[in-house]
């Protein structure tokens, strides 16, 4: 496996959900949808990150989340890694918009860098492994508390946290039970991950 080839959020209404993710994010083609009613409580064990390029950006994204519909979970303020604000979509995903950046650049441009999906982890350093032996490479690592692998071809990238320290980042509680609500699609098979986060086979085969 080189890379996460789709992201899709297993949701109550596709329409709706489709609508939140134009509205708020401008998002249309990275992550799909599909319709599932299947049980699930509290903290899914999952995020998704908008990185940008300047706080304007973060202040816009958020505020149009918000007027779509969205909960907010952490306001948007500085911190010591930079800025950023976390709201969840009336689907239950939890999304974050962050910069690095302290000061503005200009107008904001409502431009994303890049999107990252953080998954909430039991052992950082078993699910790490469990993913090097599937083949993808480790571009950063801080020991037993992030990964970040390079996915460099993906619409998303993909990222291990703890579990706990996940939850913590983005203002929940960590208790959750049932369905991730959550399928990831790549080119290593169909499996299940340490932490149940299911994974499809989605290689397309050569046309004739």
């Amino acid at each position: 496996m080189t890379s996460i080839e789709s992201i899709t959020l297993e949701v109550a209404d596709p329409t709706a959900a489709q609508r939140f993710h134009t509205a708020a994010f401008g998002l249309d083609t990275q992550v799909a949808l599909s319709a599932s009613e299947a049980p699930t409580t509290g903290f899914r064990g999952f995020s998704l990150s908008l990185t940008v390029s300047q706080p304007a950006d973060v202040k816009a994204l958020i505020g149009t989340a918000l007027d779509a519909g969205a909960t907010p979970l952490k306001p948007v303020t500085k911190s010591l890694w930079g800025f950023g604000g976390v709201v969840q979509a009336p689907d239950g995903t939890i999304w974050k918009v962050a910069t690095s950046a302290r000061k503005d650049k200009g107008p904001a441009t409502r431009q994303i860098d890049s999107i990252v999906l953080l998954l909430g982890v039991a052992d950082v350093a078993a699910s790490r492994q469990f993913y090097v032996d599937r083949g993808l490479t480790v571009a950063k690592s801080f020991g037993r508390k992030y990964v970040e692998f390079e996915t460099p071809s993906s619409p998303v990238k993909l990222a291990l946290y703890g579990r706990r320290a996940l939850a913590k980042d983005v203002g929940v509680p960590v208790d959750g039970s049932g369905s991730h609500r959550l399928v990831l699609g790549g080119d290593a098979g169909t499996f299940t991950d340490p932490d149940d986060f299911a994974w499809k086979a989605t290689t397309v085969a050569s046309a004739a």
